[in-house]
């Protein structure tokens, strides 16, 4: 288990992680509208938060895990101090233009229907959800048993739950899209084409009807 700081300078240094961050997060400032207020959904230890604050989007913050949020408060404070990131302890705390979840935060939950419901009275009308999800179509973990063991589920159902302590699970968009409606449309999933097959992740764009 690592802790909130091991987390925080583990997803600093690395490459790829950094070069993912950077592509989701200016993906949601070039969305958000100037000063709109943003959720950072299982915020982690506030990174992404910190930018959008810094762009003057007013940002609350949910994030569940002790150590995880202990290294915010820390990461965050002179944000905190000056409330341009407020910690909540529900996501129903707060009613913004849009809701972010960065690295594989939806995929700890088994089924995301009453997740979005609940989205549903947080979001305002036309604004959006963005979701960056592991993406189950990534051919560099056929190399994994776990991967092809699950290829059939996959595409028979459209999810399947890695036998783990954290009991990840991978969705199509499809069934995320079902699992969304209908509070909310799937109104882009990024990358498409033949790049699918190489990125580890899968950034979701759902608007709030």
């Amino acid at each position: 288990m690592h802790t909130g700081e091991q987390y925080h300078e583990f997803m600093l240094a690395s490459p790829r992680d950094r070069s993912v961050r950077a592509r989701f997060q200016q993906l949601a400032l070039d969305l958000l509208p100037a000063g709109a207020a943003v959720l950072d959904f299982g915020a982690g230890t506030g990174i992404d938060a910190k930018t959008y604050a810094a762009h003057g989007h007013p940002t609350f913050v949910f994030e569940p895990s002790e150590a995880m949020h202990a290294c915010l408060l820390r990461h965050c404070r002179d944000e905190i101090e000056h409330k341009t990131v407020v910690a909540v302890t529900s996501p129903l705390a707060c009613k913004v233009q849009a809701v972010t979840a960065n690295f594989a935060v939806f995929n700890h939950f088994a089924d995301h229907a009453a997740l979005f419901e609940q989205l549903s009275y947080v979001v305002r009308h036309g604004g959006f959800v963005l979701a960056s999800m592991l993406n189950p179509y990534c051919l560099a973990d056929a190399r994994y048993r776990w991967w092809r063991a699950n290829l059939v589920n996959l595409v028979r159902h459209g999810h399947y739950a890695i036998a783990s302590e954290s009991r990840i699970h991978r969705f199509t968009p499809r069934v995320v899209a079902q699992a969304a409606a209908p509070h909310f449309r799937l109104e882009r999933r990024m990358p498409g084409g033949l790049a699918l097959a190489s990125q580890l992740y899968l950034f979701l764009l759902f608007r709030r009807v």
